[in-house]
């Protein structure tokens, strides 16, 4: 040992420094990763603020277009510049309406589509080859069928299909109204019974069991739902029923109680709501007036009831108020409108067993005694058909008259 430790002195170390150990690094770590960082955001900034991208990062689709097609276009566009401007219309005529141009202009094999520029806005159209799935038809309209057994004059086009309407002094309610003069005419003799079953045309077994186990004279009231609600309303026509079609209207509850699709709503504007009521309007066809289906919020809203009752005047429709809601505005408001009107006096299964439903139906044939006239309500339930079935059977024996809806109306006007 050339150097003795012990002669060393104490902390010092006479061994040359390493060269690696005389360079230092002029930042620590954590400065070099914050100025990767920011290095990083400069390039993302400078990308973003100078590259040219007009479409913005939309998405694109390439479309391959024939040589032919460019070149008929250009044709079309030197015409289209080469022709002389149209001339202004004369002060005294009417201006044109814009319509609308159609999204793809068929011409033979070939169609017609518009290019937007992304960038500029200007618009170019090209035609392009017609593929053979677009020259397949369209698929059939889901516009519900006509019934044959529907005058054809009292009927209007709308968006959704066909819907009623009065004309030439004729109106849907006395059209289709069930029964015949000899029944009128003693109807106006002798107290009269109306009775309407409801919420027909979901479920064809009970629909099927209302029709066919009911006296003609009982008026059945249809919604608009059902696979095919068309064919089973013609069906209970057949056999002799009035019938009503059920409108959805707002309930207390709504939407955790939601009578279903379109349904009219208090919270929207009275044309909304007329749109909502074309589409009930157009599901069939044959029916006398409008019922409520279920509404206890709406049909107490005279801003609501007074467009549907005023649409119903307008097509000659009757309105039927089946007695829900206790504080319902459409007695006084189809009284405005001369709209045939009957609400119901009873409801036949409130309580669903036999001996209420039983206790309900003497109640009506009371009310038709004193007054003249009466109008139970109820719905397809098994027991309430089977019940009613009976009690009609021996009404008449009773001094009474089971008679249609619109029958019980006109009895109640000349009152």
């Amino acid at each position: 040992m050339v150097t003795d430790d012990l002669t060393t002195p104490l902390g010092q170390d006479t061994k040359p420094p390493r060269a690696w150990l005389r360079y230092r690094l002029p930042v620590t770590m954590p400065q070099a990763l914050a100025g990767l960082l920011g290095l990083f955001l400069l390039t993302f900034l400078g990308f973003a603020l100078f590259h040219d991208d007009p479409l913005g990062g939309e998405p694109m689709v390439t479309v391959a277009i024939p040589p032919s097609a460019i070149t008929t276009d250009k044709t079309e566009a030197a015409k289209s510049a080469s022709a002389p401007p149209p001339a202004a219309p004369a002060a005294s005529a009417p201006a044109p309406v814009a319509t609308p141009a159609p999204a793809a202009a068929q011409a033979g094999d070939q169609k017609t589509i518009t290019i937007i520029d992304g960038s500029s806005g200007s618009r170019r159209d090209v035609l392009v080859p017609l593929n053979d799935s677009d020259a397949k038809p369209a698929s059939a309209s889901t516009t519900p069928p006509v019934s044959a057994t529907v005058n054809p004059q009292l009927l209007e086009s709308s968006r959704y299909g066909m819907i009623p309407i009065a004309a030439g002094g004729l109106k849907p309610w006395q059209a289709y109204a069930a029964g015949n003069d000899a029944l009128r005419a003693k109807a106006m003799t002798m107290p009269v019974v109306a009775v309407v079953i409801g919420g027909l045309g979901i479920g064809a077994a009970k629909t099927s069991d209302a029709i066919m186990k009911l006296p003609g004279a009982v008026t059945l009231a249809f919604t608009p739902y059902g696979s095919e609600p068309g064919k089973l309303v013609e069906r209970a026509r057949t056999q002799g029923h009035e019938v009503l079609l059920q409108i959805p209207l707002e309930p207390f509850d709504y939407p955790d109680n939601d009578p279903g699709p379109q349904t009219l709503l208090t919270s929207l504007r009275p044309e909304q709501n007329l749109d909502r009521l074309f589409w009930h309007l157009s599901r069939f066809q044959g029916y006398v007036g409008l019922s409520n289906f279920m509404g206890g919020k709406f049909v107490p809203n005279e801003a609501s009831m007074q467009p549907l009752i005023g649409e119903a005047a307008k097509r000659g429709l009757a309105y039927f108020d089946d007695g829900a809601a206790s504080r319902s505005v459409s007695q006084q408001v189809s009284a405005t409108q001369t709209v045939p009107f009957a609400k119901a006096d009873v409801t036949i299964d409130a309580m669903p067993n036999a001996a209420e439903i039983d206790r309900a139906l003497a109640q009506l044939e009371a009310t038709a005694k004193q007054r003249g006239f009466a109008v139970g309500a109820a719905s397809a339930l098994p027991l309430s058909i089977e019940r009613i079935g009976s009690w009609a059977k021996t009404l008449e024996s009773r001094g009474l008259l089971l008679v249609p809806l619109t029958t019980a109306m006109m009895k109640s006007k000349s009152n």
